[in-house]
Protein backbone atom coordinates (compact mmCIF):
# COMPACT_ATOMS: atom_id res chain seq x y z
CA UNK A 1 0.00 0.00 0.00
CA UNK A 2 1.39 3.46 -0.96
CA UNK A 3 2.11 5.95 2.00
CA UNK A 4 -0.89 9.03 1.18
CA UNK A 5 -0.32 11.73 3.08
CA UNK A 6 -3.11 14.11 4.77
CA UNK A 7 -3.41 17.67 3.04
CA UNK A 8 -2.24 20.25 6.29
CA UNK A 9 -6.23 21.08 6.93
CA UNK A 10 -6.91 17.33 7.13
CA UNK A 11 -3.80 16.63 9.43
CA UNK A 12 -5.07 19.57 11.22
CA UNK A 13 -8.08 18.49 11.65
CA UNK A 14 -7.61 15.28 12.42
CA UNK A 15 -5.38 16.25 15.36
CA UNK A 16 -8.05 18.07 16.98
CA UNK A 17 -10.84 15.62 16.65
CA UNK A 18 -8.70 12.82 18.16
CA UNK A 19 -6.86 15.25 20.73
CA UNK A 20 -10.58 16.04 21.83
CA UNK A 21 -11.60 12.20 22.21
CA UNK A 22 -8.53 11.37 23.80
CA UNK A 23 -9.53 14.36 26.42
CA UNK A 24 -12.98 12.95 26.75
CA UNK A 25 -12.08 9.50 27.34
CA UNK A 26 -9.39 9.44 30.31
CA UNK A 27 -9.71 5.73 30.87
CA UNK A 28 -8.92 4.51 27.73
CA UNK A 29 -5.21 5.40 27.98
CA UNK A 30 -4.43 6.20 31.87
CA UNK A 31 -0.38 6.57 32.23
CA UNK A 32 -0.01 8.39 28.46
CA UNK A 33 0.42 11.89 27.80
CA UNK A 34 -1.31 13.46 24.56
CA UNK A 35 2.20 15.63 23.94
CA UNK A 36 3.48 11.75 23.59
CA UNK A 37 0.71 10.33 21.25
CA UNK A 38 1.19 13.83 18.69
CA UNK A 39 4.84 13.31 18.99
CA UNK A 40 4.43 9.50 17.53
CA UNK A 41 1.84 10.64 15.20
CA UNK A 42 4.02 13.15 14.00
CA UNK A 43 6.71 10.81 13.23
CA UNK A 44 4.49 8.27 11.48
CA UNK A 45 2.87 10.66 8.70
CA UNK A 46 2.00 7.59 6.92
CA UNK A 47 -0.17 6.39 9.49
CA UNK A 48 -2.19 9.39 9.67
CA UNK A 49 -4.16 8.62 6.47
CA UNK A 50 -5.12 5.18 8.20
CA UNK A 51 -6.19 6.94 11.34
CA UNK A 52 -8.17 9.21 9.03
CA UNK A 53 -9.69 6.35 7.05
CA UNK A 54 -10.94 4.69 10.23
CA UNK A 55 -12.73 8.48 10.95
CA UNK A 56 -14.14 8.53 8.36
CA UNK A 57 -15.82 5.44 8.06
CA UNK A 58 -17.06 5.51 11.83
CA UNK A 59 -14.48 4.05 13.48
CA UNK A 60 -13.59 6.94 16.30
CA UNK A 61 -10.50 5.57 16.89
CA UNK A 62 -8.94 6.50 20.20
CA UNK A 63 -5.94 5.71 21.98
CA UNK A 64 -5.82 2.47 24.06
CA UNK A 65 -2.26 1.54 25.24
CA UNK A 66 1.31 1.08 23.94
CA UNK A 67 3.56 -1.19 23.09
CA UNK A 68 5.92 -0.81 25.89
CA UNK A 69 8.39 -3.07 23.40
CA UNK A 70 8.09 -1.02 20.95
CA UNK A 71 7.17 2.14 22.07
CA UNK A 72 4.04 2.22 19.42
CA UNK A 73 0.45 3.95 20.09
CA UNK A 74 -2.42 1.53 19.60
CA UNK A 75 -5.71 2.98 18.61
CA UNK A 76 -8.83 0.72 18.40
CA UNK A 77 -12.29 1.68 16.75
CA UNK A 78 -14.23 3.04 19.79
CA UNK A 79 -17.46 4.07 18.12
CA UNK A 80 -19.92 2.42 20.53
CA UNK A 81 -21.56 0.28 17.55
CA UNK A 82 -19.38 -1.41 14.75
CA UNK A 83 -18.79 1.67 11.99
CA UNK A 84 -21.21 2.36 9.92
CA UNK A 85 -19.32 2.86 7.08
CA UNK A 86 -17.86 -1.12 6.98
CA UNK A 87 -21.37 -2.54 7.53
CA UNK A 88 -23.05 -5.43 5.57
CA UNK A 89 -19.95 -6.76 4.74
CA UNK A 90 -18.96 -10.63 4.65
CA UNK A 91 -15.24 -11.62 6.75
CA UNK A 92 -12.90 -11.66 3.51
CA UNK A 93 -12.50 -11.64 -0.05
CA UNK A 94 -12.68 -15.66 -0.59
CA UNK A 95 -15.89 -15.36 1.08
CA UNK A 96 -17.05 -12.17 -1.20
CA UNK A 97 -16.27 -14.21 -4.19
CA UNK A 98 -18.03 -17.71 -3.49
CA UNK A 99 -21.04 -16.26 -3.02
CA UNK A 100 -23.08 -17.13 -5.69
CA UNK A 101 -26.12 -15.51 -4.45
CA UNK A 102 -26.36 -11.46 -3.50
CA UNK A 103 -22.69 -11.00 -2.86
CA UNK A 104 -22.02 -8.63 -0.42
CA UNK A 105 -19.98 -5.07 -1.60
CA UNK A 106 -16.99 -5.60 0.48
CA UNK A 107 -15.54 -7.54 2.79
CA UNK A 108 -14.12 -6.75 6.34
CA UNK A 109 -10.37 -8.33 5.55
CA UNK A 110 -9.88 -6.24 2.29
CA UNK A 111 -11.48 -3.25 3.46
CA UNK A 112 -9.14 -3.53 6.56
CA UNK A 113 -6.06 -3.91 4.22
CA UNK A 114 -7.21 -0.94 1.82
CA UNK A 115 -6.87 0.97 5.36
CA UNK A 116 -3.53 0.25 6.49
CA UNK A 117 -5.48 -1.54 9.64
CA UNK A 118 -6.32 -4.92 10.77
CA UNK A 119 -9.13 -6.11 12.27
CA UNK A 120 -9.24 -6.88 16.31
CA UNK A 121 -8.50 -10.65 17.68
CA UNK A 122 -10.88 -11.88 20.07
CA UNK A 123 -8.49 -10.60 22.97
CA UNK A 124 -8.26 -7.12 21.79
CA UNK A 125 -11.94 -6.89 21.59
CA UNK A 126 -12.70 -7.86 24.87
CA UNK A 127 -9.77 -5.29 25.71
CA UNK A 128 -11.93 -3.00 23.93
CA UNK A 129 -14.71 -4.16 25.93
CA UNK A 130 -13.16 -3.16 29.34
CA UNK A 131 -12.45 0.22 28.63
CA UNK A 132 -16.73 0.93 28.23
CA UNK A 133 -19.80 -0.84 26.39
CA UNK A 134 -19.46 -1.70 22.60
CA UNK A 135 -21.70 -3.37 20.16
CA UNK A 136 -25.19 -3.45 22.54
CA UNK A 137 -26.95 -3.50 19.11
CA UNK A 138 -24.88 -4.46 16.36
CA UNK A 139 -21.61 -6.67 16.31
CA UNK A 140 -17.86 -6.90 14.73
CA UNK A 141 -16.05 -9.24 12.41
CA UNK A 142 -12.81 -10.65 14.89
CA UNK A 143 -9.73 -11.94 13.01
CA UNK A 144 -10.77 -15.70 12.71
CA UNK A 145 -8.28 -18.52 13.25
CA UNK A 146 -6.95 -20.16 9.90
CA UNK A 147 -8.34 -23.56 11.25
CA UNK A 148 -11.91 -22.49 11.21
CA UNK A 149 -11.83 -20.03 8.34
CA UNK A 150 -10.27 -23.40 6.62
CA UNK A 151 -13.60 -24.84 7.07
CA UNK A 152 -15.67 -22.13 5.75
CA UNK A 153 -16.12 -20.12 9.10
CA UNK A 154 -15.49 -16.61 10.99
CA UNK A 155 -15.82 -15.25 14.41
CA UNK A 156 -17.69 -12.20 14.98
CA UNK A 157 -18.22 -10.40 18.51
CA UNK A 158 -20.55 -8.33 20.30
CA UNK A 159 -21.77 -7.78 24.03
CA UNK A 160 -25.19 -8.67 24.88
CA UNK A 161 -27.14 -9.43 28.82
CA UNK A 162 -23.46 -7.33 30.09
CA UNK A 163 -21.47 -10.45 28.78
CA UNK A 164 -19.45 -10.52 25.32
CA UNK A 165 -19.85 -13.23 23.04
CA UNK A 166 -18.21 -15.15 20.39
CA UNK A 167 -20.08 -16.85 17.62
CA UNK A 168 -19.63 -18.28 14.25
CA UNK A 169 -21.36 -17.89 10.70
CA UNK A 170 -20.00 -18.71 7.10
CA UNK A 171 -17.91 -16.39 6.34
CA UNK A 172 -20.20 -15.48 3.13
CA UNK A 173 -22.73 -14.17 5.51
CA UNK A 174 -23.49 -10.45 6.05
CA UNK A 175 -25.73 -8.20 7.86
CA UNK A 176 -27.07 -4.84 8.06
CA UNK A 177 -25.36 -4.45 11.85
CA UNK A 178 -22.07 -6.89 11.43
CA UNK A 179 -19.37 -4.84 10.27
CA UNK A 180 -15.79 -4.62 11.63
CA UNK A 181 -13.30 -3.47 13.90
CA UNK A 182 -9.71 -2.30 13.46
CA UNK A 183 -6.11 -1.55 15.55
CA UNK A 184 -3.60 0.58 14.25
CA UNK A 185 -0.34 0.92 15.76
CA UNK A 186 1.73 3.94 15.74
Amino acid sequence: MPTIHLSPELREALFNTLQQRFEKYPNRHKGIAWADVLARLEANPGKLWSLNEMEETGGEPDVVGRDEATGEIIFYDCAAESPKGRRSICYDRAAQEGRKNYPPEGNAVSMAAAMGIELLTEAEYRALQELGQFDLKTSSWVKTPANIRELGGALFCDRRYDTIFVYHNGADSYYAARGFRGVLRV
